[in-house]
């Protein structure tokens, strides 16, 4: 194992170094939460298909092949088409509005008052992804050094938190870029595991005689299962303020489009060959009492030493990529959509911060994130679990609200709060009576949140005009103010006096 640890150990001080890189260009707030918006085609696409494809995309895709065969690539396949939809037809309007956050676009749409409700959700949900892709540290860590799962995850995340907190969004651009490649290179190039674990379990053929037909059937996992993915998975990608943060880096319109729609495509891909190595892994080792730990087991066991390496070091890109672009997004609406507007509701800290000021700040909030999602992750077990409740919180409570804002003139900030709250509110009731993993939860909650935003926004007054025209000016891309100037501005995140 000692050139599988070199490979990793030089990997891991990458990422550091490239931190401690990135901190020398974070210099305003803008620098370091969106990269300046300066992201060209190439490193934008890359980041975000780091961004997208983590822990749960990595081995619990390979855990679904294992347990369902083929259609368990249905999980990222869907993540993949949400990251599609999301480029094609709301990316240039997104990047155009030249905001921070989700409820910055909010506030913009609905007349200054989604306020702390809807950051406060947005918060628990990047909280919770966070937490998830910190989990995974504990299964890779254990392949590698044998170490027992607290320190695993102890280990991973005070990495990823140290890179994060040094260098904001410039650091995490630069280290997902490196995550990107090696992720490439260790899953889907046809030197390594994918064709490996074909060939281990002898072949196409073998794996049709050993497995049953519905291993090979693309629905086999069943037509509701694959519903909600589209509605967790393929919806979550469209607000996820994860998601959105990246948009937010690229340099222009076309950036954004076309460089989301290479990293869905690639998303695509990468489904397909999870659920294969998941299946291969299912011919090989029937019997594995846990269907996540079919991606270790399998390089543990199959891989020559080197290779063994660099495919934990994809394993790690993938989980550090995900945990990364969580952290700085749960600090960025932590800081930004709570802290701030609490703050000048009880009038402080109004006056004139200084950029570096900007920037200390928003390092302080993702180191206090960082050790936050560090404790949960170590008190938690089920990463399955902690992903559905993060997406459940996020397509119950804000999806309506934020698609509504962009296609349905008539809705209202009254509406928007409304469709919040009964949708985040439904949403946890019906997990505690059905079960976090079940079904009924979103399908409820997302029925509610809309019908509740219809009737209110239908029962109150129109949104102003003056408003409505100042949105209009801003998807257009005229009228947002500079990015750096209008960050640094003391009230740019206060929401005006009638807000929430």
């Amino acid at each position: 194992m000692a050139v599988d640890y070199a490979v990793i150990v030089v990997y891991l001080a990458g990422m550091l170094a490239m931190g401690w890189w990135g901190m020398r260009r974070a210099k305003s707030k803008s620098e370091f939460l969106v990269a300046g918006r300066r992201l060209g085609p190439g490193m934008y696409s890359g980041t975000m298909a780091a961004i997208v494809l983590g822990g749960a995309s990595t081995i619990g895709g390979v855990g679904l092949g294992y347990q369902y065969g083929l259609s368990g690539a249905w999980m990222v396949f869907t993540i993949g088409l949400g990251l599609l939809a999301l480029s094609v037809f709301f990316s240039a309007r997104i990047a155009r509005l030249k905001v921070y956050t989700v409820s910055e676009m909010l506030d913009l749409r609905y007349g200054g008052r989604a306020g702390i409700i809807s950051g406060v959700v947005m918060w628990a949900y990047t909280l919770m992804l966070a937490v998830t892709s910190t989990i995974a540290y504990a299964t890779i860590f254990d392949v590698l050094f044998d170490v027992n799962r607290t320190v695993a995850i102890v280990l991973g995340g005070a990495i990823v938190v140290a890179y994060s907190t040094l260098g904001g969004m410039w650091s995490i651009t630069l280290t997902d870029m490196v995550q990107f490649v090696v992720k490439t290179i260790g899953v889907l190039l046809l030197l390594l595991l994918l064709p490996i674990a074909v060939v281990k379990a002898g072949g196409f053929s073998e794996m049709k005689a050993q497995l049953p037909t519905e291993y090979f059937d693309p629905l086999g996992i069943g037509g509701e299962t694959i519903f909600t993915y589209v509605l967790i998975y393929t919806f979550g990608m469209l607000i996820g303020q994860d998601i959105w943060q990246r948009v937010f880096t690229a340099r222009s319109d076309r950036t954004a489009r076309w460089g989301g729609t290479v990293a869905g495509t690639y998303c695509l891909v990468y489904a397909i060959a999870g659920a294969v190595i998941g299946t291969a892994a299912k011919v090989m080792y029937p019997n594995l009492p846990s269907a996540d730990a079919a991606f270790a087991t399998i390089v543990k066991d199959e891989l020559p030493v080197g290779v063994r390496g660099l495919v934990l070091a994809a394993a790690l890109a993938a989980v550090m990529s995900t945990s990364s672009g969580a952290l700085i997004a749960c600090a960025t609406v932590a800081n930004n959509d709570i802290w701030s507007r609490i703050r000048g509701a009880v009038g402080r800290g109004v006056g004139g911060d200084e950029p570096h000021d900007e920037v200390k700040g928003n390092r302080i909030f993702i180191l206090i994130m960082g050790v936050g999602v560090i404790l949960i992750a170590i008190a938690l077990n089920d990463v399955v679990e902690a992903l559905t409740v993060a997406y459940n919180l996020l397509v119950g409570g804000l999806l309506v609200p934020i698609i509504g804002g962009l296609l349905w003139r008539r809705g209202t900030a009254a509406g928007a709060l409304a469709a919040v709250c009964v949708g985040g509110v439904a949403v946890i009731g019906l997990m505690a009576h059905y079960g976090i993993l079940a079904n009924q939860p979103i399908y409820y909650g997302l029925l509610a949140s809309l019908a509740v935003y219809v009737v209110v926004s239908l029962a109150t007054p129109p949104t102003d005009a003056v408003v409505l025209a100042a949105w209009r000016e801003r998807l257009a891309g005229r009228g947002a103010p500079d990015a750096d100037a209008s960050a640094e501005a003391p009230d740019a995140a206060t929401p005006s006096p009638s807000g929430v």
